[in-house]
C-alpha cells in the first residue's frame, strides 16, 4: 500500500474562538448543572474489571469497525510521527479498534507500533483491521497485548530501566495466525523504551481517580527525551452538553448508558496530570472544530484538547 494513500486529511482546528463558546454556554441556563460542584462518591464506576466488561460489550456492538473512522488527520497534527527515525517504537495505549493504528503503521513504513486495550474485544477488531488492510508490513510491525495501564501498569519489558528477560507469551491472548507467527517466544527482551506513546481519546475513559498514576505509566516506559502525544475530549465539546444531569457521576465526569464513562478536560487539569507525572510541556491547547452532521444540517462544535509532551533527557540515561 503506498504511502500516498494514506496522507492526512484536510483537518481544522481553529473554526472557532473557545472562550467565546464558553461564554455563550455559561449563559445557557438549561445547561447550568453541567458546572455545579458534585460531591457524590460513585463506589460502582472504581471497578476496573465492570470497566473493561463495559468496553466489552461496546466493540461486540460495534463489531463491523463503522463505528469509528480512521485517524488519519493524526499525521498532520502530530509529525513527529512521520518524520520519526526507522525502527521507532509508538506504544498506543487505548487502541480500540485500530483506528489510530492502521494510519500511523501505513503512514510510516519504520515505525513498530505496540497497541494495548483492556478490552480483549477491542484487540480482536484491531488485529482484524489491520489484517484487511492487505500490508504485510503493517501486519508485521503491530503487537497487540491486553493490558489495564490504570491499575496493573505497563509490562516490565516496555521500559527501558528494565532491561531482563520477563513473561511475554501471556500478553499477547487470543492472538490470530497472522500475529502468533511474530510472537511465538515466551519470552522477549526489554525493548529498549518507546519513543512515542499515544493517548487518543482514552484517558477520558478512566474514573478521575486512575488518572494520574495512567500519566506515570506512560512517563515510565518512555524513553528519555520520548513524546507523549495527547488529544481527548475537551470542556464545553458538544457531547458534554449532551449528557443529562442523571448522567453526571462527578464533576466534568458522566456515565454513558452502556456503562462506559466520558471526562471532560480543561487545559489545567492536563497541565496538571502531565507536570506532575515529570512531562515538559512542548504543546497544549484547544482543538476547536465544526462540523456538519449530514442527516440535519446542523452544525456541531466539537472541542478536543491537543497536547504534546516530553520525557526529560538527562546525558546518562539513554539505553544501550
Amino acid at each position: 500500500m503506498s504511502r500516498k494513500n494514506w496522507e492526512a486529511e484536510n483537518y481544522y482546528s481553529k473554526d472557532f474562538d473557545w472562550d467565546e463558546l464558553r461564554e455563550e454556554v455559561e449563559k445557557n441556563q438549561s445547561l447550568e448543572f453541567h458546572f455545579l460542584p458534585y460531591s457524590k462518591i460513585d463506589n460502582q464506576i472504581q471497578d476496573a474489571q465492570r470497566d473493561s466488561e463495559a468496553w466489552d460489550e461496546f466493540h461486540a456492538r460495534h463489531s463491523t469497525g463503522k463505528f469509528f473512522k480512521e485517524r488519519r488527520y493524526l499525521l498532520k497534527e502530530f509529525p513527529e510521527l512521520a518524520s520519526c527515525k526507522e525502527n521507532s517504537k509508538v506504544l498506543e495505549v487505548g487502541c480500540g479498534n485500530g483506528s489510530t493504528a492502521l494510519p500511523i503503521l501505513c503512514g510510516r513504513e519504520g515505525i513498530i507500533l505496540y497497541g494495548c486495550d483492556c478490552s480483549n474485544e477491542a484487540l480482536e477488531r484491531a488485529k482484524e483491521i489491520i489484517t484487511s488492510s492487505n500490508s504485510i508490513s503493517a501486519i508485521h510491525r503491530f503487537h497487540p497485548f491486553l493490558c489495564d495501564f490504570s491499575t496493573t501498569g505497563f509490562p516490565s519489558w516496555l521500559a527501558c530501566n528494565a532491561c531482563s528477560e520477563s513473561s511475554f507469551q501471556d500478553r499477547h491472548l487470543g492472538l490470530s495466525e497472522a500475529y502468533a507467527g511474530a510472537n511465538t517466544d515466551e519470552t522477549q527482551r526489554c525493548i529498549g523504551g518507546i519513543d512515542f506513546v499515544t493517548l487518543i481519546f482514552t484517558l477520558s475513559a478512566l474514573p478521575l481517580g486512575r488518572m494520574p498514576k495512567a500519566i506515570k505509566e506512560c512517563f515510565a516506559v518512555l524513553k528519555p527525551g520520548g513524546l507523549l502525544l495527547f488529544r481527548d475530549y475537551g470542556v464545553y465539546d458538544m457531547t458534554m452538553l449532551r449528557f443529562d444531569p442523571e448522567q453526571r457521576i462527578g464533576y466534568r465526569e458522566y456515565l454513558r448508558s452502556d456503562g462506559t464513562r466520558s471526562y471532560f478536560f480543561c487545559l489545567d487539569t492536563v497541565r496538571s496530570l502531565t507536570s506532575a507525572a515529570g512531562f515538559i510541556e512542548v504543546e497544549l491547547e484547544y482543538c476547536c472544530v465544526k462540523s456538519v452532521n449530514r442527516r440535519n444540517g446542523k452544525i456541531m462544535k466539537r472541542v478536543w484538547v491537543h497536547g504534546k509532551f516530553q520525557k526529560p533527557a538527562p546525558p546518562s540515561t539513554e539505553c544501550s
